[in-house]
């Protein structure tokens, strides 16, 4: 069985090496904030970050993820980086249907990272 370190939690899932890791947030995890819409990795729903790279989960099987610190969007608020991104969403009033919105959120970290000193 796979041991997965979600949001700094150890969590073992019962599920063959070969499953989408989305499904397995959502429904072993309950972190229902990672979306599932097409499987295709085109939406970007279903983004999560593996060792701080923003991951498709819904076409990165459990066992890429095995092993990996794994965030989801119900941890980025925990970060300096990630308040920032989810304050100026807010303040911007971005979120529409929030469909997508835990893909984005997690999309906006990575250039913050990247540019530290940049006022976001």
């Amino acid at each position: 069985m796979p041991t997965l370190n979600v949001n700094g939690k150890s969590v073992t899932v019962d599920v063959p090496a070969e499953t989408p890791s989305c499904g397995r947030l959502r429904d072993e995890l309950g972190l229902t904030g990672t979306k599932i819409r097409m499987w295709m990795a085109l939406c970007g729903a279903c983004t999560v970050h593996l060792d701080g790279v923003a991951t498709r989960s819904c076409i990165t099987p459990i066992s890429a993820a095995a092993g990996k610190a794994i965030t989801t969007i119900e941890a980025i608020g925990g970060t300096p980086i990630g308040r920032k991104v989810q304050a100026a969403w807010q303040r911007l009033a971005v979120p529409q249907c929030g469909y997508l919105q835990s893909g984005q959120d997690n999309a906006g970290l990575r250039p913050a990272r990247e540019e530290p000193e940049t006022e976001r």
